[in-house]
């Protein structure tokens, strides 16, 4: 490895996120690096999305500290929609925006922030689309797709704004099984071209194979990490090999 690629993309500090009384992360500490593929898997409940949705402070952060590409996003004086450009989120229901065709929700945030003119949008939505095999979609609307194919949609509509860091959370349990795999091959290809991503999902297979590091966690805490092989074939937490031996 050469040195650059190991510059830390996401550090986060003794994290910790309440809901009124309900502690659900209690003291979240990791740093993620550049071109890193995190899966986070966990029993539900466990914290997994809420951990996701303070790296963009879609949840505010109750406490300790979260840092994407240097910016302190716990800093309200940091411009969080600044921070967020560079941070694609995929989510577990698509999100996709149902009044408009396929093309306008992939061209919405690279106009609407300004990073792109209409004809530059339209380009790169183009190019997502055939990244993503649904080029043949452009003019339809959401409601007109099969799941995996909305999900497909909504990865190519992160990719528009060319991120940094992609947020994946459950981006498969809402898909019939016969839609999971596409998706999942398009997550695999982004994971190979060096993508920095973090996700939060089921699927075991997909973690073991492309996963560079797997977190479990439980209670509000990460309980383990490591490699796939080591959390997968040596899990050494009890409640890790308790969760895993009721999904593997």
């Amino acid at each position: 490895m050469h040195e650059e690629s190991k510059q830390v993309k996401i550090h986060v500090e003794h994290l910790k996120k309440n809901f009124d009384d309900l502690e659900v992360l209690k003291d979240i500490s990791i740093d993620i690096t550049q071109g890193e593929v995190v899966v986070v898997i966990g029993p539900s409940g466990s914290g997994k999305s809420t951990f996701l949705r303070c790296l963009n402070r879609l949840e505010e952060i109750t406490g300790g500290k979260v840092v994407i590409d240097g910016y302190d996003i716990t800093d309200k004086t940091v411009d969080i929609n600044k921070v967020r450009e560079n941070i694609g989120m995929v989510f577990q229901h698509f999100n996709l925006f149902a009044n408009m065709n396929v093309m306008r929700n992939l061209m919405l945030a690279p106009v609407d922030t300004k990073r792109c003119s209409q004809e530059e949008a339209q380009q790169r939505a183009n190019e997502m689309l055939a990244r993503v095999g649904l080029s043949e979609k452009a003019n339809v609307f959401p409601a007109q797709l099969s799941g995996g194919q909305k999900q497909r949609v909504a990865i190519a509509r992160a990719l528009c704004m060319r991120p940094d860091i992609m947020l994946f959370d459950e981006p498969t349990s809402a898909l019939d099984p016969e839609m999971v795999g596409e998706v999942l091959a398009v997550m695999k290809q982004l994971a190979s071209e060096g993508m920095t991503m973090v996700v939060v999902t089921h699927e075991i297979g997909f973690a073991r194979e492309v996963a560079d590091r797997v977190i479990f966690m439980a209670d509000g805490y990460i309980v383990e990490e490591g490699t796939p092989e080591q959390v997968f074939g040596n899990p050494q937490n009890e409640r890790t090999q308790d969760f895993l031996s009721k999904v593997l």
